[in-house]
């Protein structure tokens, strides 16, 4: 850890920088404070690699990815700014020296030392692979040594299975010395898991022998050696024969020859690793697994990070400082994609009745005794019957809650689809002082002309199922989008298409009728290609209602799955017709625009079997206590399942709630204190996680949501990342 220099930033996306890390050929590591108070190593790529296009698709796509792991020992990705003019990714920060630091510092480890890292790097090795990743570097520089245990770091090259690199054909990413034969041949479509067994393999043999397994030196030679020469596992000796035969699997040529993560940890664990310390309910002394020089070095770097080196005289603090530019940060525009982060931050507890510590979703009315509790206000702005019905449910699920420390009220407005309208409405809400926040609107003219209004009053306002435009969203920092935007639904399509339904090849028949949401998908499937493989664009002019030319064009090129980029529900049935008169039966996807009935009208047989992305749950469909007593509740106050948006509007209603119960709930709430509070408060909702980065965006990672269309109807599938079979009506 060396103190900042003169040049380096005082914040970077709203982390203040403490101290450099490392620096390497892709850029600086320092660690960072988040607005939380939390630790990070935030890595900020260089300029030279921000500058080429390829690059920042690549970064792009396996941030995404990478958000994606979770697991014990995995550190997680916790925000990320691809879009920024110095790229840059936040990790949770470890307290600990590399393996590689350790072992060149100390010596190799004691065989137990070794049988835990080894049962643990596995066991994230698993993780990742369970999220359909490949890690593809795992080495002793990215292995730290925790007093808790190992931790497997930096996702920097991470890609799914099978996917195809965004460099060079030839191009061999990873570390020489810790790469697996495939890796060094460079055949991209080799690559699986298998590979990050290989790696482990080595690092294990280094941590063991302080020698990896095929020597050092010229890299050309080590490649060489590691493809056709057998490697040195004298170190690997002084473990027990189960273990030494296990690790010396991972090195075998052939990948199938390997064990797999589940596999190999199983092994050394019942070759003598000590019990995980999650079956004992606490984290290992000092001596429970590394040597007490380790130790020390742990809780040094532990020790430092709490007191970082100082900044140096001169350094780029900004006139006024470090809080000059966190104040700065606060008020920059939010980057248009930083939506897809924020995966570290915690849901605690079942949030469906908004007293803390609920549990179940209660929904009788009543008040307890004693004192009145004060109440507090939220506006509905024109949200439709569906979203009302969900809120008035929530509103009476806190109400009901015993110990509330305050009780919630709502007061509605008429839709006013009207700019004019919904200005006048918008100026009604905002002078009434006992409104704290809003939802709504539903319009995107009735949001752009009600923004300023209640950005101006400072009332937080809560869009469930509009987007707000770039511009409002920079100006009015009180609004709080809670769905992801149409822009953001690429991704599950392509997930679907590499995990479900497993597809190669992909043409994507651009619809210039949707203008920029159409090209944003275009441009999504192509940066994020299915399954690694290829994709192919085929545009279809606005004024043209006939797709069967453009559906030819795409056919010829013999695709698994066409994706229709586009927004009308009538224009994408004319596709399904051309590809249904075509005998097309592969995969066939879009996004929610088409998700409507006319879709299904216009189409008739030939919506069969359509897969579509959609930013709202079903929750009638969906297998979770909560999703259940929901859809019960709604049926027993209503008559009716709930609409679509209904569960996202209870779950706004409950991050309000839970957000006023972080302020203390009490009768001197200001909007400003519940607008700043409101996006550093998680909530677990019926519908899915809601949660912001420091950008005031929503984390989409768990937020979308797929549905197939079979018999005129659309039925609801799951969570995109949980469907793992082709749909067939």
């Amino acid at each position: 850890m060396r103190a900042l220099t003169a040049d380096d930033p005082a914040t970077v996306g709203g982390h203040r920088l403490l101290a450099r890390l490392g620096a390497g050929g892709m850029g600086v590591v320092y660690l960072a404070r988040n607005r939380g108070g939390r630790l990070v190593a935030l890595k900020v790529i260089r300029a030279e690699h921000a500058a080429e296009p390829q690059f920042r698709a690549r970064f792009r796509r396996e941030a995404r990815l990478a958000a994606r792991v979770r697991g014990r020992w995995v550190v997680p990705v916790t925000d990320a700014d691809p879009e920024a003019r110095a790229p840059w990714l936040a990790t949770a920060f470890v307290p600990g020296p590399t393996l590689a630091e350790a072992v060149a510092g100390h010596g190799p480890l004691p065989a137990r030392a070794v049988l835990t890292l080894g049962q643990r790097i596995a066991e994230a090795l698993a993780d990742v692979h369970a999220a359909g990743l490949v890690h593809r570097d795992v080495k002793p520089g990215n292995i730290v040594l925790g007093r808790d245990g190992p931790h497997l770091i930096d996702f920097g090259i991470v890609r799914g299975a099978g996917a195809t690199a965004l460099t060079a054909p030839d191009a061999v990413i990873g570390t020489p010395g810790y790469l697996s034969p495939e890796q060094t041949r460079a055949y991209g479509d080799d690559i699986g898991p298998a590979s990050d067994l290989f790696s482990l393999g080595c690092a294990l043999v280094y941590a063991a022998s302080g020698r990896p397994p095929f020597g050092g030196g010229d890299p050309a030679t080590v490649l060489y050696r590691t493809v056709h020469e057998e490697p040195d596992v004298r170190g690997l000796d002084r473990l027990p024969g189960p273990a030494r035969a296990a690790v010396a699997g991972c090195l075998a040529k052939d990948a199938a020859r390997r064990p797999t993560a589940p596999d190999l940890s199983a092994a050394l664990a019942a070759a003598g690793s000590r019990r995980d310390p999650r079956d004992s309910g606490r984290l290992p002394d000092s001596d429970d697994w590394l040597p007490p020089a380790l130790v020390r070095l742990a809780a040094a770097c532990a020790a430092q990070a709490l007191d970082p080196p100082p900044r140096p005289p001169g350094a780029n603090t900004g006139p006024a400082g470090a809080a000059a530019e966190d104040a700065a940060a606060e008020d920059a525009p939010a980057p248009g994609r930083r939506r897809f982060l924020a995966v570290g931050a915690a849901a605690g507890g079942v949030l469906l009745a908004g007293g803390a510590g609920a549990a179940v979703l209660l929904l009788r009315d009543g008040t307890g005794g004693g004192t009145a509790p004060p109440e507090h206000t939220i506006g509905l702005h024109g949200i439709g019957q569906a979203q009302e019905r969900g809120a008035r449910l929530a509103v009476a699920a806190h109400n009901a809650g015993t110990g509330i420390r305050f009780r919630l009220a709502l007061r509605v407005v008429a839709g006013h689809q009207r700019a004019d309208e919904a200005a006048r409405a918008a100026r009604l809400l905002a002078a009434d002082p006992a409104v704290l926040a809003v939802l709504g609107p539903t319009a995107a003219t009735a949001v752009h002309a009600a923004a300023p209004v209640y950005g101006a009053a400072g009332l937080p306002t809560l869009l469930v199922s509009a987007t707000a435009t770039a511009r409002d969203a920079a100006r009015v920092r009180s609004l709080c989008v809670t769905r992801v935007g149409e822009d953001a639904l690429g991704l599950p399509l392509s997930v679907y298409l590499t995990q479900a339904h497993p597809s190669r090849r992909t043409a994507v028949l651009e619809d210039l009728a949707a203008g920029s949401a159409g090209r944003e998908l275009a441009r999504t499937i192509t940066a994020l290609p299915p399954g690694g493989g290829t994709t192919t664009r085929h545009p279809v002019a606005a004024d043209r209602t006939d797709f069967r030319a453009a559906v030819a064009d795409a056919l010829a090129t013999r695709p698994d799955a066409v994706v229709y980029a586009g927004t009308s529900p009538t224009r994408a049935a004319a596709c399904a017709r051309a590809l249904h008169g075509a005998g097309f039966t592969g995969a066939r996807v879009a996004v929610e625009p088409v998700l409507r009935g006319a879709f299904l009208d216009a189409a008739g047989a030939a919506a069969d079997g359509w897969v579509l992305a959609a930013p709202y749950a079903e929750p009638r469909s969906m297998n979770t206590a909560a999703a259940r007593a929901f859809t019960a509740a709604h049926r027993d106050r209503y008559g009716a399942d709930p609409a679509r948006w209904a569960a996202e509007a209870h779950d706004a209603v409950v991050l309000i709630a839970r957000t006023l119960d972080a302020l203390g709930g009490g009768p001197d709430l200001t909007r400003g204190q519940l607008a700043e509070r409101l996006f550093r408060t998680p909530v677990q909702g019926v519908a899915k996680p809601i949660r912001f980065d420091t950008a005031r965006t929503l984390d989409d990672t768990d937020a979308s949501f797929l549905y197939g269309a079979a018999s005129g109807r659309f039925r609801f599938l799951n969570r995109y990342d949980r469907v793992t079979h082709p749909f067939t009506p």
